[in-house]
C-alpha cells in the first residue's frame, strides 16, 4: 500500500522512524515548521531551523529513499512577540524557492490571542502575495471551535486566497463540517493522546465523505506514532473499504493537494 505522510515533525524523530515508514509504504513525508519544545529567543534560531528543514533533513530522509518536503512559518506558539515575528517573517522569502518547500505552514492559532491573529494575518498575506499553498494548525481541545472559526474568518477576508489551496489541519467532529463547507481541505490528525484515534478518523470519513480529506500522524517530541497513517488502513479495511478507496485517502488525496505546488513530485 502506498501512502504519503503529509504532516510529520521529523527533526524530532530517529532514523529508525524513516526506515519504518518506508517499509510500511510511505512515498513522501512533509514537515511543517513547528515549535522546538521551547520558545526560541531570536531570529537566528529560526534561520538555523529553516536551514535544517530545507537542507539537512531532506538529506537524512534521502538515505532511506524517502522524499522530504517542508513548510515554513513562525509557529503560533511563538507568535506573542510581535517584534520577533516580524524578524522571522522577513527571513522566510529567502527559503521559499528551495526545492523541497511546499508553502507557508503550519500557521494558525494556539490560544486565540490578538497577537496570534496579527501574525496569522501576516502569514496569510505573505502566502497570498507569492501564490503559496497554506497549511493551518487549529488549537487544541476547548479552544478548537473558536479558533477554527477565527482562522476561517481571517482566510475568507483575503480575496486572494483560494480555499482549494489551503489545508486546515487537526479537524475533529465539530470543526470538519465548518472547514469543508467553506471549500477548504481538512486534515485529520491521528494521535494516541489528545487527537483522533483510527476509529474516530474513519467515522469522520464516513460522516463527511473522503473528498478534500487527508490523514496525518503529526509525529513530534510527544506521545505520537509515525506509523499512525498506515495503521489506520487496518481500521478502514475492517470497515469494508476497498484497497482503491484506502489508497485514495492515504495517497491520492494528499498527492492531489500537494501537486498544486510545482516543487512537489513523487518519484
Amino acid at each position: 500500500m502506498r501512502y504519503i505522510e503529509p504532516h510529520g515533525h521529523m527533526v524530532s524523530r530517529t532514523t529508525d522512524d524513516y526506515l519504518a515508514m518506508v517499509t510500511a509504504g510511505c512515498r513522501a513525508v512533509c514537515e511543517p515548521a513547528f515549535w522546538a519544545g521551547f520558545d526560541r529567543k531570536s531570529a537566528d534560531g529560526f534561520y538555523d531551523y529553516f536551514c535544517q528543514l530545507t537542507d539537512y533533513e531532506p538529506k537524512r530522509a534521502a538515505r532511506f529513499g524517502l522524499p522530504h518536503y517542508s513548510w515554513l512559518c513562525l509557529n503560533p506558539k511563538e507568535s506573542e512577540d510581535l517584534e520577533l515575528a516580524e524578524d522571522v517573517l522577513a527571513l522566510i522569502p529567502e527559503f521559499l524557492e528551495r526545492p523541497n518547500v511546499l508553502g507557508i505552514g503550519e500557521i494558525g492559532l494556539n490560544k486565540n490571542t490578538r497577537n496570534e491573529i496579527t501574525v496569522l494575518e501576516r502569514h496569510v498575506d505573505l502566502a497570498a502575495s507569492r501564490g503559496e499553498l497554506i497549511l493551518v494548525h487549529t488549537p487544541h481541545l476547548e479552544d478548537k471551535l473558536k479558533g477554527t472559526r477565527l482562522i476561517l474568518d481571517v482566510l475568507d477576508a483575503d480575496r486572494r486566497i483560494d480555499p482549494g489551496r489551503v489545508i486546515i489541519d487537526h479537524v475533529e467532529e465539530h470543526t470538519a463540517p465548518l472547514v469543508l463547507d467553506r471549500g477548504y481541505w481538512a486534515g485529520i490528525t491521528l494521535y494516541p493522546e489528545s487527537k483522533c484515534t483510527p476509529s474516530r478518523a474513519v467515522d469522520m470519513l464516513e460522516m463527511y465523505g473522503r473528498e478534500r480529506m487527508w490523514l496525518n500522524c503529526a509525529c513530534d517530541w510527544g506521545v505520537s506514532d509515525p506509523l499512525a497513517v498506515p495503521k489506520t488502513a487496518l481500521e478502514m479495511r475492517r470497515r469494508g473499504l476497498s484497497e482503491d478507496a484506502i489508497e485514495g485517502v492515504l495517497f491520492h488525496n494528499p498527492a492531489r493537494f500537494l501537486q498544486q505546488c510545482a516543487r512537489f513530485a513523487i518519484p
